[in-house]
């Protein structure tokens, strides 16, 4: 299959799968291998098309990102409280990632780890749903540093390729007491930070490994994956008025043993 086709291919994935609870990275890695797209330029393309992606939900949450940079601006999550929150929220995967990132490649990125990831947190959806508390916080300018530190922490289990950093992040809203639309608008927002970071320093780590024949790949996976994520962003908040997590949760489940077969 061509470059081109493999990159529109991948691309529909990572749109698809970056904000939702199912793992943009575990799918990407079982997508790669059965497209015999791997290596460090492969690597390099699925954290570049992440870009495409994060770009979306800036452009959905353009006014809350401008509210955000207005120093002026009071209360909610806005300005440098909603900032602040933010920060709260990115620190502890960033310290944890830049101390961890090594071992966490070496070890963390086989079939059977990220395999079973996909089944931890599929069960994490359906704990989040059965025990969380009673929502008291029904918006994002709502939230305390206290429900942004609990998210932060669970973020960190995003580290381990197919957890997924939205779910990770959704599970820590619920447990903190927020509504899930609430918790998923906040998810969108702290990947904005969070996947930018870590994109930039594994970029900036592999770049050396790109041609100038990679430049149009790149170009049509990044625009595809802002195009699909778009979409799928505006599809996940509608569903989550009327729905909760699990099928998310049983579709983790039911694809563990599937992810496993398929890269072993």
């Amino acid at each position: 299959m061509g470059l081109i086709w493999i990159a529109i291919l991948l691309g529909v994935v990572e749109g698809v799968t970056e904000f939702i609870p199912v793992s943009s990275t575990g799918h990407l890695i079982v997508a790669g291998e059965l497209l015999g797209f791997t290596g460090g330029s492969a690597d390099t393309f699925k954290i570049f098309i992440q870009l495409g992606a994060i770009l979306a939900v800036v452009l959905i949450e353009r006014r809350r990102l401008l509210d955000l940079a207005n120093p002026r601006a009071r209360g909610g999550l806005s300005g440098l409280r909603g900032c602040g929150l933010l920060a709260v929220t990115t620190l502890p995967i960033l310290a944890t990632g830049y101390l961890l990132h090594d071992r966490i490649e070496q070890r963390l990125f086989g079939p059977a780890t990220v395999a079973l990831a996909f089944l931890v947190g599929g069960i994490g959806i359906l704990l989040a749903e059965r025990f969380r508390p009673q929502p008291r916080t029904d918006s994002v300018d709502g939230l305390t540093w206290r429900q942004a530190l609990l998210i932060g922490l669970f973020q960190c289990l995003a580290l381990w390729p197919g957890i997924s950093r939205s779910a990770a992040t959704i599970i820590g809203g619920l447990f903190g007491g927020l509504e899930r639309r609430a918790a998923a608008r906040y998810s969108f927002l702290a990947a904005i930070p969070a996947v930018t970071a870590a994109a930039g320093y594994d970029l900036l780590k592999s770049w050396h490994l790109l041609r100038a024949t990679d430049l149009l790949p790149f170009a049509v996976g990044f625009a595809v994956a802002f195009l699909v994520a778009w979409g799928t962003v505006r599809t996940f908040l509608a569903l989550l008025g009327r729905l909760t997590l699990r099928p998310f949760a049983w579709y983790r489940i039911a694809a563990a043993p599937l992810v496993y077969w398929l890269v072993r």
